[in-house]
């Protein structure tokens, strides 16, 4: 099934290099202050960009060549989400030589679910964009901002939610939910999906200011301005990072890649689907958790060459 394209605001489709005079606000340990040089910022996307649920480690190797595989995520005491080992000394490595920031549209809560491997990220990005965290705690003037800037800009939250549930199909919607009072999603059972949904949702809400992203078996209407590009520019500046890398899978993540320096994408995802790319923009050949590990030892390469 084809997916709808994502335009992305021409405000964030710009690669940034941010200016290092800003001083770092946050008390965790910060690379900026062990180095004479400006910090490297790495976003990176977390759901089949990092970690991997067991649908999606994509383990195509005979039962005994498999990788072994670290649980980063428990739900209802079940494991949920996992990367290899190899990934997560990747990622503590990583973690440790750059400022690296989980950005994800989980909301809080489903982010406080899981455990990255390395010191804990003193600045996280949830909700898309709608949450800004700091040492684990929600920024207040940042989240105000954003919320003005929806309502400005934005149909409803109720007017979006209304339209869902008016044209989805008990057939195939399985759960519909309101994520932090920013955006909606529904999780639907994608063999039942009708050709053509998804498309006519997006042509419905682009005039009204949302996106509409399929990924799984998630379908997202989330407002347009809000984005995980923007609040990574916040944190790069506010660290007084000199680049930016990003990674990512869905086309929620494009505005991201874009507003980076440089980025990468696994060879899955909506993105890869859609034959996405920019010129700053590496594709690495690898899908599923495979691609994860791969993603990671790219952005150690360009955040800390000398540990590559």
């Amino acid at each position: 099934m084809s997916t709808p394209s994502f335009p992305v605001d021409p405000a964030h489709a710009a690669p940034t290099s941010v200016s290092a005079d800003a001083a770092p606000v946050s008390s965790a340990p910060d690379p900026a202050r062990s180095s004479p040089h400006p910090p490297v910022l790495v976003a990176s996307d977390l759901d089949r960009t990092l970690i991997y649920s067991a649908a999606a480690l994509q383990l195509s190797m005979p039962d005994a060549q498999a990788p072994r595989l670290l649980c980063v995520e428990v739900y209802e005491s079940r494991p949920l989400s996992y990367l290899t080992e190899t990934a997560a000394g990747l990622l503590a490595l990583l973690a440790r030589n750059a400022v690296f920031v989980p950005t994800t549209t989980r909301t809080r809560e489903q982010y406080g679910r899981v455990r990255l491997p390395g010191p804990p990220p003193a600045y996280a990005i949830c909700a898309n964009g709608g949450h800004l965290l700091v040492n684990g705690v929600s920024d207040r003037s940042w989240h105000d901002q954003v919320i003005r800037r929806l309502g400005d800009e934005c149909a409803p939250l109720g007017e979006i939610r209304a339209h869902l549930l008016a044209t989805a199909d008990p057939a195939w919607l399985l759960k519909e939910r309101i994520a932090e009072d920013l955006f909606a999603y529904l999780v639907v059972d994608r063999a039942l999906l009708p050709e053509g949904w998804v498309k006519e949702l997006a042509e419905w809400a682009e005039p009204r200011g949302w996106a509409v992203s399929l990924q799984g078996r998630k379908i997202y209407a989330v407002p347009r301005p809000l984005t995980k590009s923007a609040a990574m520019r916040e944190v790069a500046r506010r660290t007084g990072a000199g680049r930016t890398l990003a990674a990512g899978d869905s086309l929620l993540d494009a505005d991201l890649l874009l507003a980076a320096d440089r980025a990468w994408r696994p060879g899955h995802g909506e993105l890869a689907d859609a034959g996405w790319n920019a010129p700053h923009v590496e594709s690495v050949a690898a899908t599923g958790v495979a691609a994860g590990e791969q993603i990671l030892r790219n952005l150690i390469r360009a955040a800390a060459p000398a540990l590559a």
